[in-house]
């Protein structure tokens, strides 16, 4: 999108609401390390989010082979990193060395494995590259878009000591990363705020060719409490507000036209909550106690009783205010392209889940304690994040859900780092609520989380000695719409994926949140789009008007 024109200088001030847990690419998995990675990267083939197209970025052009399996691409040539350093083809081809090596667990390599088999890059010249597909490959030009290129002139010596998954930490010197957009690390102060200057080197232009970008500075304050947050907002201190919750968007509304700011409801996105069960292989760990309750997780008749038991339109009316959609599968009504629009919706039905429960077997006490088949007591830990006020609520509202059939639900608030920590490492939980945002609207960027070995499958992330029949057919189906390049069959692949998910709740979808946002009136160029990053995805085009 060409914006209008903007002038040099000025600082944009926004916030997040959780510290970065990295600055390296290849193994950030959180929003707030991808925001600020995504300010000081660049990829080879970008996705537009206000078009949702693909568009020209660090490769000028590119051709694709008759039979879709080779994909040519040239380079720009005089493109440098944030150092001052050239770029070229070495760095393209150590950076997909990096993404695909297993032992660094980058949440992009499924996305470059196709049938089982890794892409393969080749270096032509200095200003060419060639990608082999093992098969045609479904909307291949946007698996560039995740992939940010790495200076293989900095990276590639940790590399080759097996450092490179620590690289790029918070503590490093601003001076030792360099990225390819249009802004580079200044400074890092830890619990306060982090603070990027303008990449004296990036290669946009504007249409007038003057180089890109026109703001000077972006300061990123953390700010953990989303009420300070608004409130900050609404003081003039922070400029743009990307994660507005539904109750600050009713707070600010009042004071849009007095306070020089204007929020924007742009419909349901991308990201949805959802609450998921323990059900890793935990045989060869201390875990006796969430072993035991893992009997009750890995029944379906378990995991429907709970998804009938929980109020979700109640979520979106408390928690959300209206600004959410009541969700039974995986993809969004904002992901018009892809909702399977068949999926049954459900009902609150404490009577219905306690039908299922007593037919598997369960029962109740005097007490009205819901006791398993072996007389024990149902209870178990719902683990959220202790920074979002959303699912703080929507954690205490399951909890009464749950007393409703008998269950002892206790919410857990942790911080961030420490939950991930627990999911994702030790596998110390019982259950957790998260949430999943995705970087584009196509199905292949959830490969790592709905395909068995996928690495956010996050309800089971150690090795299966046997899947069950569902999730072989979702691997099946996966890999099969990966290589279908029409739209029409890969949309009925992806339908009967959103189906099996429904049908068996490896994760229980709760919430679909509106995207709400907010922003001074005198930002140019600010255009928030359904994909995030949502209202810095042009941060290169904004600019601070001129007060008169």
């Amino acid at each position: 999108m060409l914006g209008e024109s903007g002038h040099y200088g000025g600082r944009l001030v926004i916030s997040e609401r959780t510290e970065p847990k990295t600055l390296n690419p290849l193994t950030a998995l959180d929003g707030t390390s991808r925001d600020i990675i995504g300010l000081i990267s660049a990829d080879l083939i970008h996705i537009n989010r206000s078009s949702l197209g693909t568009e020209a970025a660090l490769a000028k052009s590119w051709e694709m082979s008759p039979d879709g399996r080779r994909y040519t691409l040239r380079l720009r040539r005089g493109v440098r990193f944030s150092d001052g350093h050239p770029f070229d083809a070495d760095d393209v081809v150590f950076t997909f060395e990096a993404y695909l090596d297993e032992r660094l667990h980058s949440p992009q390599r499924e996305l470059l494995i196709i049938s089982g088999k890794p892409l393969r890059v080749q270096k032509l010249d200095a200003y060419t590259v060639r990608f082999e597909l093992p098969q045609p490959y479904a909307a291949a030009e946007r698996l560039f878009d995740s992939i940010a290129i790495l200076p293989c002139r900095l990276l590639k010596p940790l590399y080759k000591e097996g450092k490179l998954a620590d690289a790029w930490g918070l503590n490093t010197p601003p001076e030792q990363i360099a990225g390819l957009g249009p802004f580079r690390v200044k400074e890092y102060v830890s619990g306060q705020r982090i603070v990027l200057e303008s990449n004296p080197y990036y290669w946009k232009i504007d249409q007038h060719g003057n180089r890109l970008p026109y703001l000077r500075e972006i300061v990123c304050l953390l700010i953990s409490n989303p009420d300070a947050e608004t409130m900050r907002f609404e003081a003039g201190e922070t400029d743009v507000i990307s994660r507005l919750s539904a109750a600050g968007y009713s707070t600010l509304e009042k004071y849009e036209n007095a306070r020089g700011f204007r929020l924007y409801d742009i419909g349901p996105g991308l990201e949805y909550d959802f609450l998921f069960f323990n059900v890793n292989d935990l045989v060869s760990r201390p875990l006796g106690s969430i072993t035991y309750k893992q009997t009750w997780f890995r029944q379906l008749a378990f995991r429907r009783a709970i998804s009938m038991a929980i109020d979700r339109e109640a979520i979106v009316r408390l928690v959300y205010q209206g600004r959410a959609r009541a969700m039974w599968s995986h993809v969004t009504p904002g992901n018009k392209l892809w909702v399977n629009q068949e999926i049954p919706t459900g009902l609150h039905d404490a009577t219905g889940a306690r039908g299922i429960l007593r037919n598997a077997g369960f029962f109740w006490r005097s007490d009205g304690r819901l006791i398993d088949p072996a007389r024990k007591p149902v209870e178990f830990s719902i683990l959220h994040n202790a920074g979002n006020v959303q699912q703080m609520q929507m954690a205490t509202m399951i909890q009464a859900d749950l007393k409703e059939i008998g269950i002892e639900a206790h919410a857990v608030p942790l911080e961030f780092r420490s939950m991930l920590d627990r999911i994702f490492k030790t596998y110390e939980y019982e259950a957790a609520i998260m949430a999943l945002a995705d970087g584009d609207a196509d199905p292949n960027v959830e490969m790592n989380v709905w395909v068995s070995d996928g690495g956010t499958h996050v309800w089971d992330l150690t090795p299966k000695r046997k899947l069950e029949p569902w999730q072989e057919e979702v691997d099946r189906l996966m890999n099969e719409q990966l290589v279908t390049l029409d739209y029409p069959s890969r949309k009925r692949l992806y339908d009967r994926v959103q189906r099996l998910i429904w049908e068996n709740l490896p994760v229980i979808c709760l919430v679909g949140p509106d995207i709400l946002v907010g922003a001074k009136k005198r930002i140019g160029n600010f255009h928030p789009a359904i994909l995030r990053n949502h209202t810095l995805w042009n941060s290169e085009q904004l600019f601070l008007r001129q007060i008169q």
